[in-house]
């Protein structure tokens, strides 16, 4: 165990890693910010007990796969006892990928993965995304945690809607696993085709899929491209693409692309948006769920513009206000929903507007 003294000035993070040379890259990363300060490091769970009571720091780092203790059993039971903001470190592996999901539901703030190959590199090349991440978990302290409200999905939808041809783009960023999985197990099996951006390492992204697909409704996958949008089914960008709503004669298409991050993200939520805005206008429903920065928001406002009605989640319940509070601010939302509430709210407007009417 290593000690120091909790700094009032700075956000202390404390790191529990089974890895001598992991906790010395990630002191090392931590403290050559100003503003944040790494004031121990544990090899376990059952050391880290003593220094959370003893230390009381701000977040913790936090690895899936340790002795004594596994890192999500540790984690299930401070959320119970101590909850606190925690940032995940998981090896990019199929088992690691998962366990981080497993780690979002229990109430973890993000997670970082850990680099395959190359690892000090690696993470010295992480350093400002480490930094933001832990500033981003120190801003959710005190906030909602995933909620233990039964998930029932609403009743079909059946013939209240004249077509299935509306669709529904989500964008979402940290906090979003969570939010997203909330929204989808309630839709009924004959929802709209939904496309989803959700920032997220490539790794991950295949096993998000399939762990949504085993809880919902709908069919939940990673999208390949060149796919027809089917009512009933759910596609989300893989970690490595952008993720784009084309027009193939009378059907809607997933297109991916490799251009370019744009603020910062592949896939972005800015791409999607402004790709169906262009390409399906008033038939989508927008939805902006939980996340940090602005992706995003420019291209929700341009889907208003083009016809579309637009949900954003709450402050209230989201873990970080970022991504919702820009598209309000720019005037791209008309509903601000709490996130139990929105699979009900955009069913219901669908219902209400008697189907989506005639192709733009």
């Amino acid at each position: 165990m290593a000690y120091s003294t909790p700094s009032a000035k700075k956000i202390n993070v404390l790191i529990i890693d089974d890895s001598a040379l992991i906790r010395a890259l990630l002191t090392e990363i931590i403290n050559s910010f100003p503003d944040l300060y790494a004031v121990g490091a544990a090899s376990n769970p059952l050391q880290a007990r003593e220094m959370i009571r003893t230390l009381n720091p701000d977040v913790l780092t936090l690895d899936v796969e340790m002795p004594q203790m596994d890192g999500l059993t540790f984690l299930d039971k401070l959320m119970r006892l101590h909850p606190m903001p925690v940032l995940m470190i998981s090896s990019l592996t199929e088992r690691g990928s998962e366990a981080a999901l497993r780690a979002l539901e229990l109430g973890a703030v993000d997670f970082l993965p850990k680099p395959k190959l190359g690892i000090v590199d690696g993470l010295r090349e992480y350093s400002e995304v480490i930094a933001e991440k832990i500033r981003t978990a120190f801003l959710t302290k005190g906030k909602f945690r995933p909620s233990s409200l039964p998930r029932e999905s609403l009743p079909a939808i059946g013939t209240r809607i004249a077509t299935t041809e509306k669709i529904i783009a989500v964008g979402a960023s940290t906090g979003g696993t969570e939010a997203i999985k909330e929204f989808l197990i309630r839709l009924p099996a004959d929802a709209p085709g939904i496309v989803i951006a959700q920032h997220m390492p490539e790794a991950f992204t295949k096993s998000f899929a399939a762990r949504l697909d085993s809880l919902c409704k709908i069919n939940v996958k990673e999208a390949e491209g060149n796919e027809r949008i089917l009512p009933g089914h759910a596609y989300i960008a893989p970690g490595h693409s952008h993720l784009l709503v084309k027009r193939s004669g009378a059907n809607y298409m997933t297109e991916l692309s490799q251009s370019p991050p744009v603020n910062h993200h592949r896939p972005s939520v800015e791409v999607l948006f402004r790709s169906v805005a262009q390409n399906a206008g008033k038939n989508v429903i927008g939805v902006m769920l939980t996340g940090m920065g602005k992706d995003g928001a420019i291209g929700m406002l341009e889907m208003r513009q083009a016809g579309a009605y637009n949900f954003a989640q709450d402050e209230a319940t989201c873990v970080v206000y970022g991504m919702p509070r820009e598209a309000v601010a720019v005037g791209a939302v008309d509903e601000i929903v709490p996130i139990q509430e929105m699979a009900q709210r955009v069913l219901q407007k669908l219902i209400s507007s008697g189907g989506i009417g005639n192709r733009v």
